[in-house]
This record gives structure tokens, C-alpha cells and sequence, in this order.
């Protein structure tokens, strides 16, 4: 479904006329599956992330969606071939109410009922929220659920995942899982989250680090996660 070809991403810095964030990846991602991606902080798994959305273009390489070379495409028509994405920091809308958002994510009629499902699977009581706007009356944990709620609704072939945890509350969070386990065991289409958090990858498919800008390793949870948690690759994780 995804693959990643030869990309490499530079950026200009007073320190440096160019700095290599991305090093030459290349990746395939299989359809149906759940790929989570981690590694030490500031090693390129967010940029990664920011480039198959189409929010940073690559210096170099090539990204390909279902055979479609889609490089050069912003991030609406990414969107709108079915590639969605839920930030580390959601943004904020003014004049959009929490149940407008939704029903704009699922693409066609939806009653307040069926809004309120997605914000129960996230952790919010509907009848609190339904009706508020999605701006700065909305702390960063209510908006990171909210968003990750519209992703549920779209139910696209491609969900990214910018550390859904962050901002996140114990009990949230014990939902956001079983909402991924259920994307997942649905088999309808791919994840790829950015994570810290071992619960996360614990319950992935595949795993891949990203350490300064490079791939580190890939492989089965079964096979790289307890060399993760034996401290490989200098990452810190979370239960």
C-alpha cells in the first residue's frame, strides 16, 4: 500500500546550511497491518510522519500510495485518496462545533447519535461535548481525543498516529488501545502510530525504530520489542 523510496529530508539552521533530519529511508508497508514506529527522541519519527501526509515534502525520494507516486501532492489530495492523520498537537477550529467535525470526517449525514459513539470510544461523555466548539475553551487532551475520534469516523485506508498518547489520561488511554485493537482486528485498513508507549507497540504488528534520521531495525513486536525494553537504541518507554 505505502512505500517509502530513497527519502531523505534536509532542513537549514544557524548551526548548519543543511541538517539531515530523514537519511535515505526506504519502506514498504503491507495493507492491513499495524506498524508502530518509535525511537529515541529527535531521531525523525515525527518528520517521517509529516512526510507521507504531505505536511513536509522530502528533499529527495519518492512516497508511493497504492502505486501512485503521491511526492508531490499537498496534503488535501492525500487526504482525499484516503490517507488520514491525527497530530501530535491538534489544531484548533473556531466556529466549528465538535458535532459538525465529526459528521465533516464521516463524509455524509451522520446523527448526533452516531457522533456521540466516536466521542464515547475516545473517552468523552458525548452529551458534554457534542455541541462545544472545537477552539481554546478545549484543553490539549480534549482535542487530541476529539481529533482521533474524526480519524475513527473516517475509517480510511491509512490512519497515522502522531503520539496519540500525548496529553492523554490513564483512563483515556486504556480506550484509545482498545479503539486501535479494534481498527486493527477489523482488518479494513493500516496504522502506523509514533510511539512511545509499550502498550502501543505491544500490540503491533511490526515494529520499526528510527534513530538519527535512519532505520535502526525492523522486525515482528515479538522480536524487537524486548530488545527495546532492554535498552536498545537508546529509547524510553512508558507503560
Amino acid at each position: 500500500m505505502l512505500e517509502l523510496q530513497n527519502l531523505s529530508f534536509q532542513v537549514s539552521d544557524k548551526d548548519s546550511p543543511q541538517k539531515e533530519i530523514i537519511k535515505n529511508i526506504s519502506l514498504k508497508f503491507d495493507d492491513h497491518t499495524f506498524i508502530a514506529i518509535t525511537g529515541p527522541n529527535g531521531g525523525g519519527k515525527s518528520t517521517l510522519a509529516k512526510l507521507i501526509m504531505g505536511i513536509e515534502k522530502p528533499t529527495s525520494g519518492k512516497i508511493l500510495f497504492n502505486g501512485l507516486d503521491i511526492t508531490d501532492m499537498d496534503i488535501t489530495k492525500r487526504a482525499k485518496l484516503g490517507i488520514s492523520f491525527a497530530f501530535q498537537q491538534p489544531v484548533r477550529f473556531k466556529g466549528i462545533k465538535v458535532k459538525d467535525l465529526i459528521a465533516l470526517a464521516f463524509g455524509s449525514s451522520l446523527s448526533t447519535n452516531g457522533a456521540c459513539e466516536y466521542l464515547s470510544k475516545v473517552g468523552l461523555c458525548a452529551r458534554d461535548y457534542i455541541n462545544r466548539d472545537v477552539d481554546g475553551s478545549l484543553s490539549g487532551g480534549e482535542l487530541k481525543r476529539i481529533e482521533i475520534a474524526t480519524i475513527i469516523a473516517r475509517n480510511t485506508p491509512l490512519s497515522v498516529f502522531d503520539e496519540p498518547e500525548a496529553g492523554i489520561d490513564l483512563w483515556s488511554f486504556n480506550n484509545l488501545i482498545k479503539v486501535f485493537e479494534e481498527m486493527h482486528e477489523a482488518r479494513s485498513n493500516s496504522l502506523i502510530i509514533i510511539s512511545h508507549q509499550e502498550r502501543i507497540l505491544n500490540i503491533a504488528d511490526e515494529i520499526v525504530v528510527v534513530s538519527d534520521g535512519q532505520i535502526a531495525s525492523r522486525g515482528c513486536r515479538e522480536d524487537i520489542l524486548p530488545e527495546l525494553l532492554n535498552g536498545a537504541g537508546g529509547c524510553k518507554f512508558y507503560q
